[in-house]
């Protein structure tokens, strides 16, 4: 994608209806899961986003045979002849969440082959916790350069602490354990909805699985799991940037099928900041009304349910044009503050300091050249642009069509003046280039 860009321009205040796609961070996983089985399992409310079509490679390499058709956004995997343990490189340093076959192939072969996984460049995010408690039950692992050999000669439930509630180590360990005879506890689990939806897939595959307070997860082993029908949940995060996007403008929004109970922090800071937020009969349905004069908020990232990770960039995005200061502080990636430098290059006044951000609130932001680092950060990137004087360009878009699934039209149908474009974008000039020109 080195030669494609995003374009957006400032304009007016986005509204409308919109639906949401199911959730990225849940699907990919579901996916994973499917090794588990031996037959066809369907999966609805699958975004056509890039990560998925790499899962799809994945799946294909181990010998499933898979067909999604993104226009109805519904994908047919079988597993009856998964004959393969060994990940291709090429396909393990694309995303991250490849890791998560690890678990259903340990399950299915006894054994795996491994490449480090690759992704977003927002920090370390070790899989330390994966391996040290697949260690714990009885996996032998082994480095060998870029690759993990793990093999075992029965996995052995028993009782697993996280030191953190890692939701990738939360999703491997639970498949694994989901087939091992006995009893296996998760404590200090990692309990996101996305883990939730994962349980309840693996639940109709016919796992024993139980949440005990205030973060256990038990897993009762049975020999065998069957393949599923399931609607993959719908993306809180694809939600949180379409409110953000309605909030930033000025404009308003309604997202009938999102899920307030899965967003509460976020819409308890939007509320504070002045914006008037309705939610639907049993929490079903969210509606944004922008208000003219937003107040600067501060909040921490923090595990579920605490403020989302994934939306601390968007957020600050909309923070760059609130009245006051504000104080954002990343507490779950320490490499997930690289689009401040992007926003100060708009104008954005930002004071950063190791993980924290301070925040003062300007008038206006101008348009500029900026680079996506991952996923988030390149939909806080777009927000801006939306208000910006002038044209914004932005690059890296291989995260945002990682993360998102032909967002660009959705904003485009709320009236944002947004493209997706291929060709030489250095020709294009922003705001701050043409105020240059015209002062010399």
């Amino acid at each position: 994608m080195a030669d494609w860009y995003l374009l957006a321009k400032q304009g007016g205040p986005l509204q409308g209806e919109i639906s949401l796609g199911g959730a990225k961070n849940a699907v990919l996983v579901i996916m994973a899961s499917l090794v588990l089985t031996r037959g066809t399992s369907r999966l609805k409310n699958v975004p056509a986003s890039s990560d998925v079509l790499h899962m799809i490679d994945l799946l294909r390499s181990l010998g499933a045979h898979v067909s999604f058709d993104a226009k109805q956004n519904v994908l047919d995997v079988d597993t009856t002849f998964v004959n393969k343990w060994r990940v291709s490189p090429d396909i393990m340093r694309k995303m991250r969440a490849s890791i998560l076959v690890m678990g259903p192939l340990l399950v299915r072969f006894s054994k795996a082959e491994i490449a480090l996984p690759g992704g977003c460049v927002i920090g370390s995010r070790p899989i330390d916790y994966h391996l040290k408690n697949f260690a714990k039950i009885g996996v032998t692992i082994a480095e060998r350069g870029a690759y993990l050999n793990v093999h075992t000669k029965q996995l052995c439930a028993r009782e697993l602490v996280l030191d953190y509630p890692s939701v990738g180590a939360t999703e491997n360990l639970m498949m694994a354990a989901a087939c091992t005879p006995g009893i296996t506890t998760i404590i200090n689990a990692a309990l996101e909805p996305e883990v939730l939806d994962l349980i309840e897939v693996l639940k109709k595959m016919g796992a024993a699985i139980r949440i005990l307070p205030p973060a256990v997860i038990e897993i009762t082993g049975v020999s065998e799991l069957r393949p599923i029908e399931h609607d993959v949940v719908v993306d809180r995060l694809e939600a949180g940037v379409l409110l953000l996007a309605a909030a930033i403008t000025g404009g308003s929004v309604s997202l009938p099928a999102a899920r307030a109970d899965h967003l509460d922090l976020f819409l308890l800071k939007l509320e504070e900041m002045g914006h008037k937020i309705i939610v639907g009969d049993n929490k079903r349905g969210v509606t944004l009304a922008a208000t003219d004069a937003p107040k600067a908020v501060s909040f921490k990232t923090a595990p579920y349910p605490g403020f989302p990770t994934d939306l601390q960039a968007p957020m600050m995005a909309l923070q760059c044009i609130a009245q006051g200061k504000s104080v954002v502080e990343e507490t779950v990636f320490e490499n997930r503050l690289l689009h401040v430098r992007e926003l100060q290059k708009m104008g954005a006044q930002i004071d950063l300091h190791g993980h924290q951000a301070t925040i003062t609130g300007v008038d206006e932001l101008y348009g500029a050249q900026v680079i996506a680092t991952d996923i988030r950060a390149s939909s806080a990137l777009v927000l801006a642009g939306l208000v910006a004087k002038g044209s914004t360009v932005m690059t890296g878009v291989q995260h945002w069509l990682r993360g998102y699934e032909r967002l660009e039209h959705k904003l485009s149908r709320m009236g944002a003046d947004i493209e997706l474009r291929q060709g030489d974008w250095r020709h294009i000039k922003t705001y701050q280039q043409d105020s240059l020109s015209s002062s010399l």
